[in-house]
């Protein structure tokens, strides 16, 4: 049973179950589709909280809300959102199960494909703050990030477009262009790292590889899923 905790935003949310279940159809053929829970947040109180810098305040909500989760049957949680993995640690201390990490997830995607140095493009917090970053780091990869006033412009799109379920043209040629420019300073590849940036970019827009993160995270859930569902099979049968 895969725990979602999401709603940050509903957008992103809409996505993961999307991506789930059209993933699991894929695997499994006929009418399959994902066991399931989701725990769908308010998304202006968490926005609030990031805005003030409360970010205590925020683990210990989304922490609260895992812990639902875990009690109504999760084997392991997923965090629908790449920034509020800054708080990765706060909730993996409150649950018994495990947290599957976005950024593990990317990392084993990056190595997989040979690249050491990546752009990366998500929200302010993603891109600056080194939750992210230092934790590809430590797998040996080097994240780099735009200029600061294309980190604005990004960070932008993100919550007054990408989030209300705004996609623009203007706003997708402006990302080409921030791409690019990674792409000139030596990334080999870009790192889609917040899920509404999937509903604006993709790899028919850019000319580097693109690793999309919430694809990734999927993919890594239903991979967890088969290996749990195999872990209780074996002790069915001891």
């Amino acid at each position: 049973m895969i725990g979602l905790l999401g709603g940050m935003s509903w957008e992103s949310s809409a996505e993961y179950y999307r991506l789930l279940n059209e993933l699991t159809r894929e695997r499994a053929g006929g009418l399959h589709s994902a066991e399931c829970l989701l725990w769908s947040v308010d998304f202006a109180e968490i926005e609030g909280y990031q805005s003030r810098g409360e970010w205590d305040a925020a683990g210990e909500r989304l922490a609260a809300a895992a812990q639902g989760l875990e009690r109504a049957g999760a084997d392991f949680v997923v965090l629908c959102t790449n920034t509020m993995h800054k708080v990765a640690p706060t909730i993996e201390s409150a649950i018994g199960v495990p947290l599957l990490h976005l950024v593990d997830a990317t990392a084993d995607a990056l190595h997989a494909a040979g690249v050491t140095t990546v752009g990366l493009l998500g929200t302010r917090f993603t891109m600056e703050d080194g939750f992210y970053t230092d934790r590809m780091a430590e797998r040996g990869i080097t994240c780099l990030v735009p200029s600061p006033a294309e980190r604005d412009l990004v960070h932008r799109v993100i919550y007054d477009e990408l989030c209300l379920g705004v996609v623009r043209d203007d706003s997708r040629t402006s990302y080409v262009e921030v791409a690019e420019g990674l792409a000139s300073r030596g990334a080999d590849g870009v790192i889609l790292g917040c899920t509404e940036i999937e509903l604006l970019l993709g790899q028919d827009d850019v000319g580097i590889p693109v690793f999309p993160s919430t694809r990734l995270h999927v993919e890594a859930a239903l991979t967890r899923a088969d290996h749990t569902r195999a872990d209780h099979t074996r002790a069915g049968h001891t």
